[in-house]
């Protein structure tokens, strides 16, 4: 069975400088658009989903994000796949620099200074933690539409994993790259820490690891590659804006693919820079036991004003790379298993984590600015289990919920719903999205569609 995805990466929402670039990227994300709906119609298939390796902002601010949601929304209905397929990482350019002042600036560069163990002393503080990732705030809630949420205690992101065949999956582990970034020269700099580094592994399932950085801008890269090679398939990346491919063999019968992303859409077009973006296909390779993926590189040619295949990126290589698998082989080879065809299953999310939940919003020591109300079996501070996962079109809607509507108007509409009592200020991205939720079990979807104004794919009436 095979998977496809469009891998796009450093799309920079907000970069346009001037009128002429606004217009000439504009065209550039509709013409890819075009063409890979018109490769997916060549390869007789759909998509399986989209990854997005980091920079979807320019600066971090929400509106850069309304405006990716927006074209995100038309990319997946071109490729087939359901609005919130997509697996996101954040970059350097998804941090709000706004909040860099000359404290956080301070302590990003202790951190840099003492390594692992200072970046476990302010993780370990919760002020510090916090602190931390306020810088990604607008990314936050953007990434929580797409099941995306961020580990918010320095470790891997939770993963999706998706089977090619029985007992042989991938799984796509996401890593916050961007967590000390600061705007200062930081090739070589910055840290993934202890808690990132710790890939999972499990037999049958072969690890694509996302990260926006390469490796060669991380202190620890020398400890993180030992756990790329023991544990992960597939490392992608973006940042440098030039694509590279490198598979390496760690030992006999284990081996790493190494993928760079060129941007989809670069700060600067020349001679070496210019739109790019990548259709990836999994599959299980049944004579081999081992993983297989497929890579289609696209690179916008001047002379046509269109995307084509990047023959120059392949170099004479083969498109289709065949990764000694060893996750692969620890269990039996399923009798029925085919690589013919498309994947049929979905992206399997791993289940969430019980979270301690504090029904009241803080923004600052002491100021609150929305009370919910509580349901009989809620209580600040107790421990609640995790809610069912909800259906496509629920995903589809709050979607939607949080793309068209502001934050002014979605807490008018969970007062009107009688969900928060009082209302000053804002209200943080999980108890919005735990709101929206509950407005759903409560049966407001008819008044939330017609809040939308739409109705059809991606509001929930699917």
């Amino acid at each position: 069975m095979k998977s496809v995805f469009v891998h796009l990466s450093d799309i920079h929402f907000g970069q346009e400088k001037d009128g002429g670039t606004d217009a000439a990227n504009l065209d550039a994300k509709a013409r890819l658009i075009d063409d890979v709906r018109a490769q997916l119609a060549k390869l007789g298939c759909t998509a399986n989903g989209v990854i997005v390796t980091g920079d979807i902002a320019y600066s971090g601010q929400a509106h850069q994000y309304v405006m990716a949601a927006l074209w995100l929304a038309d990319l997946t209905d071109a490729v087939g796949c359901d609005r919130t397929d997509v697996q996101l990482i954040p970059g350097n350019h998804d941090v709000d620099r706004a909040k860099i002042d000359n404290t956080m600036d301070s302590v990003l560069f202790s951190v840099r200074e003492g390594g692992d163990s200072w970046l476990d002393r302010h993780l370990d503080n919760p002020d510090d933690c916090a602190a931390l990732y306020g810088r990604f705030d607008a990314y936050r809630g953007f990434a929580l539409d797409y099941r995306c949420e961020l580990d918010l205690n320095g470790g891997v992101s939770k993963s999706a994993t998706l089977e090619l065949a029985p007992g042989r999956s991938i799984r796509f582990v996401r890593l916050n790259s961007a967590l000390i970034c600061s705007g200062h020269p930081e090739e070589g700099k910055l840290i993934l820490g202890q808690r990132q580094r710790q890939i999972p592994i499990e037999e049958g399932v072969e690890n694509v690891v996302l990260s926006h950085h390469p490796l060669n801008w991380f202190q620890d890269s020398k400890k993180a590659q030992g756990y790329l090679r023991g544990r992960a398939r597939v490392f992608i990346s973006g940042h440098e804006h030039f694509p590279n491919l490198d598979v390496e063999d760690v030992e006999d019968g284990c081996q790493l693919m190494m993928l760079a992303a060129g941007a989809t859409a670069p700060d600067q077009i020349d001679e070496k820079f210019t739109y790019k973006y990548n259709i990836l296909t999994f599959e299980w390779d049944e004579e081999q036991d081992a993983l297989a993926v497929t890579i289609d590189p696209r690179t916008w040619n001047p002379d046509m004003a269109r995307f084509e295949r990047d023959e120059a990126f392949l170099n004479g290589r083969s498109e289709r790379q065949v990764l000694a698998s060893p996750n692969f082989r620890g269990t039996p080879i399923p009798a029925d298993g085919t690589s013919d065809g498309q994947a049929v299953t979905e992206l399997v999310e791993e289940p969430s984590q019980t979270v301690s939940r504090d029904l009241t919003a803080q923004v600052g020591p002491g100021e609150t600015t929305a009370t919910p109300l509580t349901d009989a079996t809620d209580s600040p501070q107790t421990e609640v289990a995790p809610e069912p996962e909800p259906t496509q079109d629920v995903r589809d809607l709050q979607l939607r919920f949080f793309q068209t509507l502001s934050e002014g108007q979605r807490l008018g509409a969970f007062k009107t719903f009688g969900l928060v009592k009082h209302l000053s200020g804002s209200i943080d991205h999980a108890m919005e999205r735990r709101l929206f939720r509950r407005a759903i079990r409560l049966g407001k979807v008819a008044e939330i569609e017609g809040m939308l104004g739409t109705s059809g794919k991606g509001n929930g009436t699917k």
